[in-house]
């Protein structure tokens, strides 16, 4: 049913006390047309949701009508809400998401506000909805004039330190996941969850789970998204499916209509607001959550039938301090052109093994943009996504780690659509490493705070991590054509500018941090058996080139639209899942 409509409610006969119970009986259709706002908004969305319950209006004999989905036969609340509201209430029994869609009409204002801006109200410092602090600014002023005085006075000595301290940055960065790939690949740390374990499962024991989608613009593959997320094995009675829909988007609606979605999916409005990205539409689908736990999907996932299950198994073996399971993501037209399988081959790398050796090292995990299982109260906790960082997944895996939860990794993958374009690619890469950029700005803040939260050790990590890729992206292409200039410039007119260490250094980065990078690359293939994909490897100088590309870009768009969300476009593969 859709979030922004309803249907007739029943209500409940007259009965003792203050309250009514008894049979249930029909009520005029138009009773949602004369609502009283003034009496709704005397209280609030999320305690009308959380409680189950919301008062209409009142009647002509004075009583006052309540909307509940459970509780219609409850005497405590009725009894407790006579005496908050002092006067007599009667019951209309409604679906839950009848009462949700009142709240949601009601509260929609204040329900796109917070989902815009509760985490910068909570807490203005972890939020990206200010790109550069004060101190921030300041800083980079100094460092600019203080760049442009030295290389004023000392032009030859200021450019060999630069690119000493880049090429430094590059190889720390590129080391560091070498070093980390190897502990995955050395310890399998992955949570491994048998089919025994998933059979043991009982139905009734199931929490409910809540599944969010947010799309955007979607229509060509919403009729995929549907068969797909029916395949989850999990009782429909206890899963919720939120399809997300920007409030204009109207073609998407209608594509979903049409495909007459099971009673389980439900549309959910996403009120107008700004920013427009995926994490405030998260937000609005956490305010009407109804699971104990809840995952995000993109459109075109293909989930394991089995992941929810094996995600409760994780949660259950990783105790309280485990926020957040991730499975695995892999694409399903890998061998479609030479772009997906650098994309695949990048993938398998990272989620077979990077995170399991950040995992492994007890580093931050920055999380992937679907496949996140969550514990919801804990999502709550943590204030939800930060709607202005266009990378809300890894700023939340951040965000998690500095106050002590754990990010697990399970033996589960969602099969996704690998790139085919080009200029998409440079799309979705550029929206990717603005958002790496977003989240070192935000939590590099307050350095020393952030130190004793989370020790030297992580800290350094989340430098050379989420700091050090866009770095080293920015220095593909500098490096590339230094190293081709000093091939094609006779070494004399060379070494009278830089000294032969320095481009010592250039020659080592350019051979050493390639030939580990083709090397991680040819390790992606191994724990999935997809040999055929090694060779391609040999491509990632050349696939390097592309996110440089993608990282300006990101650089360009930091500086003029912070948070304007890069949208990827799906359904483009001649491939099927």
């Amino acid at each position: 049913m859709d979030a922004t409509t309803t249907s007739t409610p029943l209500v409940s006969e007259p009965g003792a006390g203050r309250h009514r119970a008894g049979r249930p009986l029909s009520l005029d259709p138009a009773w949602a047309h004369s609502i009283d706002l003034d009496l709704v908004r005397r209280g609030s969305g999320q305690r009308y949701i959380t409680e189950d319950w919301l008062p209409l209006r009142r009647l002509a004999d004075g009583t006052l009508l309540i909307a509940s989905t459970e509780r219609f036969n409850d005497a405590a609340l009725a009894d407790a809400l006579s005496e908050e509201f002092d006067e007599p209430v009667v019951f209309t029994r409604v679906g839950p998401w009848e009462l949700k869609s009142i709240a949601l009409k009601v509260f929609g204002d204040k329900v796109a506000d917070d989902a815009a801006n509760a985490l910068f109200l909570r807490n203005p410092e972890l939020s990206g909805r200010i790109v550069f602090s004060r101190s921030q600014k300041i800083s980079g002023l100094v460092f600019g004039i203080a760049l442009v005085v030295l290389a004023l006075l000392w032009p030859r000595q200021t450019a060999i330190g630069v690119l000493a301290t880049v090429s430094l940055v590059f190889l720390a960065g590129t080391a560091f996941k070498f070093f980390v790939s190897l502990q995955g690949a050395r310890f399998d740390v992955v949570e491994r969850i048998t089919d025994t374990e998933v059979a043991e499962l009982s139905d009734d024991d199931l929490p409910v789970y809540t599944v969010l989608v947010p799309v955007f613009h979607e229509a060509n593959i919403v009729a995929q998204l549907i068969d797909n997320l029916g395949g989850l094995d999990y009782p429909v009675h206890k899963l919720e499916v939120l399809i997300l829909i920007e409030e204009e988007d109207l073609e998407t609606r209608q594509a979903i209509e049409k495909a007459e979605p099971p009673a389980h999916f439900h549309i959910v409005t996403v009120p107008k607001g700004h920013p427009q990205t995926k994490p405030r539409a998260c937000n609005v689908g956490l305010f009407l959550a109804s699971g104990s736990y809840l995952v995000i999907y993109d459109a075109e996932d293909t989930p394991d039938p089995d992941q929810l299950k094996k995600a409760l198994i994780a949660f259950d073996r990783g105790g309280d301090d485990t926020v957040c399971v991730q499975a695995a993501l892999n694409y399903f037209n890998a061998t479609e052109n030479a772009l997906t399988r650098m994309f695949t081959l990048e993938y398998s790398y990272w989620f077979d093994y990077m995170l399991a050796g950040l995992d492994r090292s007890n580093l931050p995990i920055p999380l992937g943009g679907t496949s996140n299982h969550f514990r919801t109260e804990a999502l709550i906790e943590l204030g939800g996504w930060d709607p202005y960082n266009v990378t809300e997944d890894a700023d939340l895996g951040i965000r998690a780690s500095t106050i002590g939860y754990r990010v697990g990794v399970i033996n589960s993958t969602t099969m996704e659509e690998a790139n085919t374009s080009i200029p998409n690619f440079i799309r979705q890469r550029s929206r990717w490493i603005k958002g790496y950029m977003q989240t070192t700005l935000v939590h590099a803040r307050r350095p020393v705070a952030l130190i004793r939260e989370v020790g030297i050790v992580r800290f350094l990590a989340f430098a050379l991590l989420i700091g050090g890729t866009p770095a080293t992206f920015l220095g593909v292409i500098p490096f590339y054509l230094l190293t081709a200039a000093s091939l094609a410039i006779p070494s004399t007119v060379i070494s009278s500018v830089f000294p032969v260490w320095v481009l010592w250094i250039c020659l080592f980065n350019f051979l050493i941090g390639n030939g580990i990078m083709v090397y991680l690359s040819m390790m992606g293939p191994f724990k999935r058996g997809t040999f055929n994909l090694i060779l391609w490897s040999l491509l990632n100088p050349v696939y390097w080139i592309l996110h440089s590309l993608a990282a300006y870009k990101g650089l360009w768009q930091l500086l003029t639209r912070p948070h304007y969300w890069e949208k990827t476009e799906h359904g483009l593969t001649q491939q099927t899942s």
